[in-house]
């Protein structure tokens, strides 16, 4: 392609059974016509969207040669082709990099998580890791949920404004990690980041309205490399960085960079890997092929439902035994910084997991999370129904008793039970069975400290041999981390996402029987768990 070209284009508005990306729609009808996917700079995004939807749906568009394909530049509404491209418009094709960056110089694989940041700083020419950088994500002064967020970025100024949030903070990391390293912010060569769609759409300062909105459009899916600076992202003028695209409104960026970092994509075998946060999100299959779906169940496993339930921090308790004859619990407590033992403060995720699968091992609560056991100084009839205590007011920080009641332990209970409906339903929908898993990734925090043995107790997670269970981590950050130091991997990124099935879990009848199922310890069908006692 040797000059610019014009385009006139009618295009199919979205719809729920069609979630590409606004921007996304526009380059694959574009791609048909210049034989190449067109880049389009990450600052005009908005603006191409805007005319799109204004236009309902038809639409000029302007592609020019850039350094490395066509690149997108001008979208107009209604048919102007008769009308000669404007020269000007040639010199917006130098807004997309010429290249991705090579091996010098440092690089910066950066988890925009909604709760967190998290980043890692490392030598291109040698891949090692100098440093690595963590902060709370600013946006949680906003709001703890996205949802929140997004009704605040509706507001005037409101969208620029949780931006600026991230793209600071993110300043603040990599220098952060520089400044440990013994570095110049300025050797800093390229970026890769990954997040939910909504955070990908927060960092790169796009229109968020469209994502929980039906039909449930983002602006775009696939995102082009950009400078870093265009942003607002204060690094060296020639910073190429790169966010990682997403499948839909509800699968991110995150979840790609954890099938990279699982290999997901490259397995002969079958493997699931599944992510808990806000969500539960799920991704089934190998290097033939890969379904995915999401489905609230985080909340509760996260510590945010549960009165007594605090983030993973100093003083949380992370562990429970409790003795089936005294039935006095033994307790695993986060350290301060320091090292130094610290009274508990509440329970983290983890460790109301671990605390109903004791209750249930030692018979102190039957399968349906009721207590069977009262004459006890640790069992008592609160407000909510009878409780357990954990931790004495006199054991405790606060001063305060910390335990569980019937009603926490029921919402417990309908957590692990969508997570196991989840699980189960991605399966049963492509025909297989949990046992046809040669491998299951858990990634996040969760990952890192869930036990296996008390999910299974629980009926959280199919009862499989344990060596099949393999804790990722920050699998968003680690997928990150190889495409930056792997440079030849980065085009599996493009035939994974297109590849990947989203699967909607409608609620319809047999699901929500699946969940009624599920909402005993283990389950109502003791045969599925075989390794867990079962009584009544």
């Amino acid at each position: 392609m040797s000059e610019s070209r014009k385009h006139y284009l009618e295009l199919t508005p979205p719809s729920l059974g069609d979630n590409t990306g606004t921007i996304d729609r526009l380059c694959k009808a574009l791609a048909r016509k210049e034989g190449a996917w067109p880049a389009a700079p990450v600052g005009r995004l908005d603006a191409f969207a805007r005319i799109m939807r204004q236009g309902d749906y038809r639409l000029t568009a302007t592609v020019c040669p850039g350094p490395v394909g066509p690149v997108l530049v001008q979208v107009e509404p209604g048919d102007t082709t008769a009308e000669p491209p404007k020269a000007e418009l040639v010199s917006r094709a130098s807004e997309v990099p010429p290249a991705l960056w090579g091996g010098q110089g440092l690089g910066v694989a950066l988890d925009v998580g909604s709760t967190h940041l998290q980043a890692s700083l490392h030598d291109l020419a040698d891949g090692s890791q100098l440093a690595k950088g963590t902060c709370l994500n600013p946006q949680t002064q906003v709001g703890a949920d996205i949802l929140t967020r997004i009704h605040a970025a509706a507001q005037p100024g409101g969208g620029q404004r949780l931006h600026l949030m991230l793209v600071d903070a993110a300043a603040k990391v990599i220098a952060g990690m520089c400044a440990q390293a013994g570095r110049k912010v300025d050797e800093v060569a390229g970026l890769v980041a990954a997040g939910n769609t909504t955070m990908t759409h927060f960092f790169l300062g796009l229109d968020v309205q469209s994502i929980p909105r039906e039909p449930y459009i983002p602006l775009v899916n696939r995102p082009s490399p950009f400078y870093a600076q265009d942003i607002g992202l204060k690094l060296a003028p020639a910073t190429v960085a790169w966010a990682l695209p997403n499948v839909g409104s509800y699968f991110g960026g995150d979840l790609v960079a954890g099938i990279v970092a699982a290999d997901l994509h490259q397995r002969e075998d079958l493997a699931l890997l599944v992510d808990v946060g806000t969500n539960a999100e799920v991704v089934l299959g190998n290097r033939e092929w890969l379904v995915a779906c999401a489905g609230a169940a985080g909340p509760a496993l996260e510590s945010g439902v549960a009165k007594m339930g605090i983030l993973a921090q100093p003083g949380a308790i992370e562990g429970v035994k409790i003795d089936p004859v005294t039935y006095e619990p033994t307790l695993k407590i986060i350290p301060a910084l320091d090292g130094q033992a610290v009274r508990p403060k509440g329970l983290c995720g983890s460790g109301l997991l671990q605390l109903l699968a004791q209750l249930y091992l030692t018979r102190i609560m039957d399968m349906q999370g009721k207590f069977r056991t009262y004459d006890h100084p640790r069992i008592f009839e609160s407000e909510e129904g009878w409780a357990y205590i954990v931790a004495t007011a006199q054991e405790s920080a606060t001063g305060e008793p910390i335990y569980v009641d019937e009603v926490e332990i029921d919402i417990l209970l309908r957590s692990k039970a969508a997570m196991y409906t989840i699980l189960s339903t991605v399966l049963k929908e492509v025909g297989l069975e949990f046992s046809d898993l040669s491998a299951f990734f858990v990634a996040g925090a969760f990952g890192n400290v869930i036990d296996p043995d008390t999910a299974i107790t629980l009926g959280m997670l199919p009862d499989l041999p344990r060596e099949r269970f393999s804790p990722l981590g920050n699998s968003s950050l680690a997928g990150c981390r190889k495409l930056l130091l792997e440079p030849e991997i980065r085009p599996q990124v493009e035939a994974v996402v297109g590849r990947l099935t989203y699967l909607e879990l409608n609620v319809n009848q047999a699901l929500m029987n699946r969940f009624s199922a599920a909402r005993f310890i283990p389950h109502t069908d003791p045969g599925r768990f075989p390794s867990v006692p079962v009584w009544h």
